[in-house]
């Protein structure tokens, strides 16, 4: 039977080179903190238990994950990779495989995970290396001439020879919880940093005739940890070049595959466009067919079929029909329902919005708080006045209505199927099917008027 697996996370350093009052495994990463997306593949794992070892602004990276099943170390002084670990140790169980991962290496994947993990047991132990064609700054692996995992050398204790090594330790390693409990104590600190490196373990195994057993990642973008804003970005152009080769893949047309940032989860059919500048955040569906057109933001929503969004639009939270027309310019807030082939055009703000098939909002409109049936035409400059400075209430509007351009309406009120609504009204009371409403004053013309002049 296979040992349960435990994954500790270690989250504890300052990142002083981030020069940042946020610690450092909260910067985000594609709008998710890089520490986040570590938990987020510990989970993929399906393993029995997760903790984060923190440390440096401790009570904030709590905060940011409200996850009562994760279990929390705390290292109070940074006194190295070994001694992080050990903090962990009291809360896993000594018969378990440990996989030991980075706060700030978020982008690895779960199935190099999964295959290093399965290379774990009581006489083996897993390192997953990476060979870079620039090593300075990682610790060497040092093999003997059968080509065995010897040790790992930091580069600040490495000779010539061993600097001149280019497979490094990515930091990321399984160990049974047996050997940990048994090696971390007899760790030293008599090293260039004065620190307990986990990475003497490695020479530990060597020496008491258990395996150790290398693997790679499919790139060493996935191995690569963060230690200034520099890194950052790079590891935040990599991903969406990772996420735009995927939309291609999947039937997406990118016309600048560098310029669409996918800020969370994006799911698209066939035959989908998206244009320059599109940033995608939370989960967004597009349909088949769906078009987006430059500079536009979209949060947390379904485009149907054939739907297209014209430039510069903000869509959070609404669910579009199919064949839908937004923008440009447009902006739907949270709880916007568009149904098919409706039409929400430049300068217009929905919000809270049900509005049925084929109906128009096409130009300089605010309709929140309101429902609108079927084959509606809202005219340009029409609002829906649904706050009295303490409740929002509901406006009603039916099918085929039709409302006039600058209008107010004023809610509560309802407009029963087929009303008019006369340009330039202010409507405060219910209008019943098929009237005409007109509700503005009468005009005046004043003949052999003279305008006023300065004197």
């Amino acid at each position: 039977m296979t040992s349960p697996l435990h994954v500790v996370i270690l989250a504890a350093g300052e990142g002083s080179r981030m020069k940042s009052s946020l610690p450092k495994v909260l910067h985000p990463v594609a709008g998710k903190p890089m520490l986040h997306h570590v938990i987020d593949t510990a989970r993929s794992l399906d393993a029995a238990g997760i903790h984060v070892v923190i440390g440096h602004g401790a009570d904030k990276v709590r905060a940011s994950i409200s996850d009562d099943n994760l279990h929390w170390a705390l290292q109070e002084q940074q006194l190295g990779t070994g001694h992080a670990v050990a903090q962990a140790l009291p809360d896993v169980p000594e018969d378990a495989r440990v996989l030991v991962l980075y706060g700030d290496v978020p982008l690895i994947r779960s199935e190099t995970l999964s295959h290093l993990a399965g290379q774990v047991s009581e006489t083996a132990l897993g390192l997953l290396t990476v060979e870079l064609p620039d090593p300075d700054g990682y610790g060497r692996i040092v093999r003997d001439d059968g080509g065995n995992v010897q040790a790992i050398v930091e580069q600040k204790d490495a000779s010539d020879d061993q600097k001149r090594i280019r497979e490094v330790n990515t930091g990321i390693l399984g160990v049974h919880a047996r050997h940990l409990k048994d090696w971390l104590p007899q760790l030293s600190n008599s090293n260039a940093q004065g620190e307990y490196y986990l990475t003497d373990v490695i020479a530990m195994a060597a020496s008491r005739d258990v395996a150790v057993k290398v693997a790679h990642p499919q790139t060493a973008f996935e191995v690569q940890g963060v230690n200034n804003r520099i890194q950052l970005a790079e590891l935040e152009r990599w991903h969406q070049a990772e996420e735009a080769r995927r939309l291609m893949i999947e039937g997406a047309t990118l016309l600048d595959p560098a310029r669409v940032d996918v800020r969370g989860r994006l799911e698209v059919g066939r035959d989908v466009v998206i244009d320059v500048n599109a940033v995608f955040e939370g989960d967004v569906t597009l349909a088949d067919g769906v078009e987006i057109g430059p500079n536009c933001l979209l949060r947390n929503a379904r485009l149907g079929p054939g739907t297209r969004v014209e430039a510069n639009s903000v869509i959070d939270g609404a669910i579009v029909g199919a064949g839908a027309q937004i923008g440009p310019f447009a902006r739907l807030r949270p709880g916007t329902e568009l149904a098919d082939r409706t039409k929400v055009g430049n300068f217009v703000e929905t919000k809270k919005a049900v509005v049925g098939e084929g109906s128009k909002i096409n130009h300089l409109s605010y309709v929140g708080d309101a429902t609108l049936g079927r084959d509606v035409n809202v005219g340009a400059g029409t609002i829906t006045c649904n706050y009295d400075g303490v409740n929002k209430h509901q406006t009603r509007i039916g099918d085929g209505v039709f409302v006039g351009s600058n209008t107010a309406l004023v809610a509560p009120v309802s407009i029963a199927d087929n009303a008019t609504v006369g340009a330039g009204s202010t409507i405060t009371r219910n209008i019943e099917a098929d009237e005409l409403a007109v509700a503005r004053g009468r005009q005046r013309n004043i003949q052999n008027w003279s305008r006023p002049e300065k004197s």
